[in-house]
């Protein structure tokens, strides 16, 4: 009898092969724009063209700025007369612009510098101080986008993007090194999201876990089948079961400030990261199961959060807990009906094997509760609900605290990340009473899905513990998102450094019990 060889895991390609390139563009401020190949500029529609007089070749900008008139959202380019033929973009904002907008406008103003594949740019905002250091961080934020390559396994490769330098100008100021750590974090997002799921399954997850770790100076544990077995965490095990190779788990990663080695840590990041989702044994049509290998999009943005936390050595002791394994179909995949008891205790009836998120995620968050967090936060790509609610423009939010439904709000307007809180009242949960367990998995009908999950989630979350869950309804979207011109938009990364950096969320947060 032939021995069957084990299918390639994803180590063929190695876990150093299936991280980002580590280097970025040089970020530096200068006053000369001789050497640039292109050169953005975004100006409010109500300045007249005589503001454009300072930059170089300005009589240039004033006739691109008079070709018609000017209109929020118009994006109109030229060539400059240098030696180096420029490209000048234009762009231009309403006079009182959201982050959104700014950030929108500066991801068309760099789809037009694609085909140049530009070495070193320059970016101006004109307008007042204000709008002027808001838009020229979307620029900045625009560009690190455009000139990040997505992984590509072509045999003849495209030629990566060749950004090397971004040239700032001295005024308005802003603060590039939350720029570049959010830039750098939103990519590594998208990167992860976009690798193939023969290539990024759980033992190849695992592997680059171990690599980021080590290169960002983060712990790591990893809780693998046996260990979640011994800790009762049945609800993770049971999408697990249908998995070829027992090689799940949930992975843990800890940041720490100085001086804070010890104690409870301030944040638990919880991300969902099932690497393909066939639906299980109610197994997904074509359709809807093309895009499946980007289900771990959460765990992603939990990850990048938590190392962009790390580079900018926020004061916050961090922890990510990421749930990573497939969602497959087999002889011992978990079924309709089954009666599976959590690690807090909590008995669920399972209804339909395709919410397999909120089965991964139950044990997760009960695990990373023990820790004693003073807040809670998970990401994951988890109801279809959600997008037809909101589209893929914006993500849903839920809490258990109102005060963190308004910091949300802010940090979405802020970032231009935008979010939306749905109700999550108790009443809810009438519709996910069961007959013979605690709780339901999910209704059968999909009614308000995204709610009624979000429900089911708080039961695996201590009260006294202020908790959020993004529904990533924005993870992924044709044409892209804001200043993110890919279909995968890494949405997250940048909302959630907003609200932990700048939101002032932890003084919204009750006091503990």
């Amino acid at each position: 009898m032939v021995k069957q060889a084990s299918p390639p895991r994803a180590g063929a390609h190695g876990p150093a092969a299936l991280l980002p390139p580590a280097t970025r563009p040089q970020i530096v401020r200068s006053r000369t724009h001789e050497a640039l190949d292109t050169l953005l500029v975004v100006m409010p529609e109500s300045a007249g063209r005589e503001s454009l007089a300072a930059l170089p070749d300005g009589a240039r900008w004033q006739a691109l700025h008079a070709r018609e008139r000017p209109r929020a959202a118009a994006v109109r380019s030229t060539v400059l007369t240098n030696p180096r033929q420029t490209l000048g973009v234009l762009g231009f904002l309403p006079d009182a612009p959201s982050r959104f907008e700014q950030l929108q406008l500066a991801g068309r103003m760099l789809k037009v510098t694609a085909e140049r594949a530009p070495q070193t740019v320059g970016l101006v905002a004109l307008g007042s101080s204000e709008h002027a250091a808001a838009a020229l961080e979307a620029l900045l934020a625009a560009t690190l986008a455009e000139g990040f390559a997505l992984p590509s396994f072509k045999s003849a490769a495209d030629a990566p993007p060749t950004l090397r330098r971004i040239v700032l100008p001295h005024t308005p100021r802003i603060d590039t090194r939350q720029a570049s750590a959010s830039a750098a974090g939103t990519n590594l997002a998208r990167w992860l999201t976009a690798l193939p799921p023969n290539m990024l399954d759980s033992s190849g997850f695992h592997s680059i876990l171990r690599r980021l770790a080590r290169r960002h100076g983060l712990r790591m544990s990893w809780l693998g089948e046996g260990a979640l077995r011994r800790l009762g965490a049945n609800a993770f095990l049971a999408v697990a079961a249908g998995n070829a190779h027992p090689t799940a788990g949930i992975a843990r990663l800890s940041y720490r400030p100085a001086r804070r080695q010890r104690g409870a840590p301030d944040l638990a990041l919880i991300g969902k990261g099932i690497v393909f989702d066939t639906g299980g044994v109610n197994l997904k049509p074509h359709r809807s199961m093309l895009e499946m290998h980007t289900d771990m999009g959460g765990s992603a943005v939990a990850l990048a959060t938590l190392i962009a936390l790390a580079e900018l050595r926020a004061p916050i002791a961090a922890d990510a807990w990421l749930a990573i394994s497939e969602n497959s179909i087999g002889p011992r995949a978990y079924r309709p009906q089954e009666v599976v008891r959590a690690a807090n205790g909590v008995t669920i009836q399972v209804v339909h094997t395709d919410a397999e998120g909120r089965m991964a995620l139950a044990d997760t968050l009960a695990l990373a509760a023990r820790t004693r967090p003073r807040l809670m936060l998970d990401f994951a790509t988890l109801t279809g609900a959600c997008v037809h609610a909101l589209t893929e423009r914006m993500s849903g939010v839920f809490t258990n605290r109102p005060a963190l439904d308004e910091r949300l709000l802010a940090a979405g307007r802020a970032s231009g990340e935008r979010v939306w809180p749905f109700p999550c009242e108790a009443d809810f949960d009438t519709d996910l009473e069961s007959k013979v367990a605690d709780v339901l998995q999910c209704a059968v009908d999909g009614k308000g899905d995204h709610i009624l999950a979000a429900r089911f989630l708080g039961r695996f979350v201590p009260r006294e513990i202020p908790w959020a869950h993004v529904d990533l309804s924005a993870a992924t979207r044709t044409g892209g998102l804001g200043h993110v011109n890919t279909e995968i938009t890494g949405f997250g990364v940048r909302l959630a450094l907003e609200l932990l950096l700048r939101q002032n969320v932890w003084d919204a947060l009750e006091k503990r019990s």
